[in-house]
């Protein structure tokens, strides 16, 4: 891609200045001024760029779920890269930070179920992210390639907030925006990074031949006022200066073609042996917090949803499944410890008479921790293998700082007890398949998903009650959308309340159930064993295109003391 010149925007030639307005001493010199302020100088943002970043954070917000509106993620960080093109880069940070700002505070806002403060608070932290992306990207859009380089500090920048603190928080990614476009299948081959950098890419092509399309209508204007000026020459060469500033606008546009055509030329399998399967949702009697504290009547739920789906079994309206998959907390009675709630999940596994992954709470060994268990409950030898949710939220399951915090927000008080981090992986054996079990929020996080994906099938546990009827629950189906395809496998989501569903491993829905109603999903569906190549891969691509983000910031960095000695 053809560097790109700093355009001066003097209103006349200065001292210095060429003919015609073309630069010379004294542009050349206001240029090396504005380089040397983009890494050192923060300037001003101005209201018009300030207005653009907020715009930018608001167009990406209904890029995700509910809305799906997804070709609007990379018109965002078009929009985003045209605030930050070649500022100052704390003026970058700043203008990434009030876009970062607009857009988490509504794309979060289903966290304020617990809590205002909490929501605003988590949102502004989020956004805090992109301070050191707007600075980046700020900086970069003076290299050659610069769409390249700004795409790849957006996976730097969900590499380190899906990481630090606490284990990170990887919600509202780019490439959760992007589950069912064609920019999808590119997850089996570099995971979500990889689509994270296709969309930003994206975005910075469209921002690219924005910027170029601006500099042809900027060379027309000089070609028209040639024309009145000059009887020749110069008004003769300003026409092909203007076809030649279109020149890098068309390539962009054609690299965003590329890109998405691409994503149509890649298979992603959904062929497998047939494995009947079942997903129960028992629903909880109402909506928020108080739900927890009717820990029987959610149980009794699951129980007479599974004696039902038995029922129906016997009478032929649906297949036998080979296994069943409750949800997280279906169970907050601890079966190990409570007879009847042993004796009441007992009964309904002996009903369906297959093995039943059983979502439940339970006690430590020492009593002082709870442990969020998928359990395998078979119908002849009860409770067998387990996993522990090896991710517990921060500020949610256990509570960092506990002494302080309790004493500073009496909201905390209602997490009595930490939740223990397991340590085990979640590939465990449910009838005639190994099953790779994550629980909630786990299906954020690249490497959790990534190391139970040696089962034939993925199952995702939640419990989305408190967050019912915001964007949270149809977020987090598309991240097991994007799961499906990035490993090639089926994924079952079993959700308390909802949103429950069965994804095939090209990211087909083939079922899904509504919120807070009970459900009963049985399909057949393909167990696979092959890995993608994203399998293979690893962490590589996010590591490799974080790295290529930071190296550009450094090639800058380098470019403006090289620039500055001479």
């Amino acid at each position: 891609m053809a560097q790109e010149t700093l355009p001066d925007r003097s209103p006349a030639a200065g001292p210095g200045d060429g003919p015609g307005g073309e630069p010379g001493t004294g542009a050349r010199r206001r240029r090396l001024g504005r380089l040397r302020g983009g890494l050192r100088s923060g300037g001003r943002a101005g209201w018009p760029r300030t207005l653009l970043a907020v715009a930018a954070g608001l167009l990406m917000w209904p890029a995700f779920p509910p809305f799906d509106l997804t070709p609007l993620a990379p018109v965002g960080v078009a929009l985003l890269t045209l605030a930050l093109y070649r500022r100052a880069a704390r003026t970058g940070a700043w203008l990434a930070f009030v876009g970062g700002a607009a857009f988490f505070l509504p794309a979060l806002e289903g966290i304020s179920r617990i809590g205002p403060d909490g929501w605003v608070v988590l949102s502004l932290v989020e956004a805090a992210y992109f301070l050191p992306l707007g600075a980046g990207v700020a900086v970069v859009t003076r290299l050659p390639g610069w769409p390249v380089w700004t795409a790849a500090l957006w996976v730097g920048e969900e590499a380190l907030r899906g990481r630090v603190p606490f284990g990170g928080f990887p919600w509202a990614r780019l490439a959760f925006s992007q589950t069912s476009t064609p920019l999808t299948p590119y997850a089996s081959i570099g995971g979500a990074p990889l689509v994270t950098f296709l969309t930003a890419l994206v975005g910075g092509l469209l921002a690219c031949a924005a910027v170029a399309a601006h500099r042809a209508r900027r060379a027309r204007s000089r070609a028209q006022g040639s024309e009145v000026q000059s009887s020749g020459g110069e008004g003769e060469r300003e026409p092909s200066r203007t076809r030649r500033a279109l020149v890098p606008a068309a390539v962009c546009l054609g690299a965003v073609g590329a890109v998405v055509g691409g994503g149509l030329l890649i298979p992603t399998p959904a062929s497998g042996r047939p494995v009947t399967v079942a997903v129960i949702q028992g629903n909880v009697p109402r909506l928020g917090l108080d739900f927890l504290g009717q820990r029987q009547a959610v149980l009794n739920n699951h129980v007479k949803a599974t004696h039902e789906l038995a029922a129906r079994v016997r009478s032929g309206r649906v297949a036998r499944p080979e296994l069943v998959v409750w949800p997280e907390n279906a169970s907050d009675l601890d079966p190990y410890a409570e007879p009847d709630a042993y004796n009441a999940i007992d009964g309904a596994v002996k009903d369906i008479g297959v093995p039943v992954l059983v979502g439940a709470l339970t006690d430590t060994p020492d009593g002082e921790k709870v442990e969020n268990r998928g359990i395998v409950w078979d119908p002849r030898t009860g409770p067998g293998d387990y996993y522990v949710k090896r991710h517990p939220v921060p500020f949610g399951e256990y509570l960092p700082f506990r002494d302080v915090l309790t004493k500073l927000i009496t909201r905390f008080e209602r997490i009595p007890r930490d939740f223990a981090k397991g340590t085990r992986s979640g590939v465990m054996r449910l009838g005639p398949v190994d099953v790779g079990d994550v629980i909630c929020f786990e299906v954020a996080y690249d490497k959790e998903v990534r190391d139970v994906a040696r089962g034939d099938l993925l199952v995702v546990q939640t419990n989305n009650a408190t967050y019912g009827k915001t964007s949270l629950p149809p977020q987090q189906i598309a991240m097991s959308r994007l799961r499906a395809v990035e490993h090639g496998r089926t994924i079952l989501v079993a959700a308390t309340s909802g949103i429950s569903a069965i994804v095939a491993p090209d990211g087909r829905m083939v079922d899904r159930s509504r919120e807070f109603v009970p459900d009963i999903q049985v399909a057949a569906v393909p167990a696979r064993s092959s890995r993608t190549t994203a399998d293979r891969l690893g962490e590589a691509p996010e590591w490799a295109l974080a790295l290529l983000g930071l190296g550009a910031v450094c090639a800058a960095a380098w470019t403006a003391r090289k620039n500055e000695g001479n």
